[in-house]
C-alpha cells in the first residue's frame, strides 16, 4: 500500500471546510515534529501548542491520543514501505539499493517516527528464524575420549534458539504503543518483507556481513535520525552517522 493511499484511507468523513481542512493540516505537522523530537509519549498538549490550535481542536479531529499516533505511525510506515521499494525497483546491485534505502529514510527523517512496534516485529521475527548449529546428542564426545559420527565428523541438526525465560521467539507480550509483534499489522508486514528482500539480496551477493539482519538495519534507520536544535547540523550529523553504520554493514575481504 502507497503512503498516498494512507493519506487517502485515514480520512474518509466528508470534505473539510479550508479552515478546518488547514488545521487538520497544522496539527499533523506538529504531530510529526513533536512525536520526532520527544518520541510517542509526548502529550496532546504539545502537539496542540506547536500547531497553535487549542487541544480541543485536537480532539476534533482525533478522539484519543492513540488514534493520533497510529495516524503518524501508519503514514510513516507507508514512506518508508515506498522508499524501500523505489530503492528494491531502481538499483540493479543489491548493495547499492540497501545503501540507498538507508540514505533516503535517514535524509527524511523517518528513523524518528519508526514506530516501537516495527522495530519490535522486526527483532521477533529475526528471532525466530534464528537458527543455531548444534551436535547431535547421540554423537556428542562421550568422557572416555568421545566418538565421532560415522563420517568421522560429530552429526549436526538445526534447533530453534529460545530466548532466555523460555517463551518462544516472536510470542512477546504487546508493548506500550498496543501492538505486539504477532497481531495482524499489513503496513508493518509489507515494510518487513522489503527490508528483508533488501537484507537477501545484499547477503546473498556478498555486499552485507552475514551476520546482519532485518532488525539491526531497522535500528540504522532509527540510529541515523538524530534530533538536533540545528537543522542543518542534524542533517550533517545523519549523513555523518550513516556514512559509519554503512561502513560497519559491509561485509569484509
Amino acid at each position: 500500500m502507497s503512503f498516498q493511499g494512507i493519506q487517502g484511507s485515514s480520512s474518509r468523513s466528508a470534505p473539510l471546510r479550508v479552515d478546518a481542512q488547514r488545521n487538520l493540516e497544522h496539527v499533523l505537522r506538529a504531530a510529526r515534529e513533536v512525536f520526532g523530537e520527544l518520541g510517542y509519549g509526548a502529550p496532546m498538549e504539545d502537539v496542540a501548542r506547536r500547531a497553535r490550535v487549542g487541544v480541543g481542536t485536537v480532539y476534533r479531529r482525533f478522539p484519543s491520543k492513540e488514534v493520533l499516533v497510529r495516524r503518524i505511525a501508519e503514514e510513516e510506515t507507508a514512506r518508508l514501505t515506498e522508499q524501500a521499494q523505489t530503492a528494491l525497483g531502481q538499483e540493479d546491485e543489491p548493495w547499492s539499493a540497501l545503501a540507498r534505502f538507508l540514505r533516503t529514510s535517514a535524509a527524511s527523517g523517518a528513523g524518528r517516527l519508526l514506530p516501537p512496534r516495527i522495530l519490535r516485529a522486526g527483532a521477533a521475527r529475526d528471532a525466530a528464524r534464528e537458527r543455531t548449529l548444534v551436535p547431535s546428542p547421540r554423537d556428542a564426545p562421550e568422557q572416555d575420549g568421545g566418538r565421532a559420527g560415522r563420517s568421522g565428523q560429530p552429526d549436526l541438526r538445526l534447533v530453534e534458539r529460545v530466548p532466555a525465560g523460555g517463551a518462544p521467539a516472536g510470542r512477546e507480550e504487546a508493548g506500550p504503543d498496543g501492538l505486539g509483534p504477532d497481531e495482524t499489522d499489513p503496513l508493518g508486514v509489507e515494510l518487513l518483507d522489503v527490508v528483508g528482500q533488501l537484507v537477501e539480496r545484499a547477503r546473498a551477493t556478498g555486499g552485507l556481513r552475514e551476520d546482519v539482519s532485518v532488525g539491526d538495519v531497522l535500528l540504522v534507520i532509527a540510529t541515523a535520525a538524530p534530533t538536533l536544535p540545528d537543522a542543518a547540523q542534524q542533517t550533517a550529523a545523519s549523513a555523518r552517522l550513516l556514512d559509519i553504520l554503512l561502513d560497519g554493514l559491509r561485509a569484509r575481504d
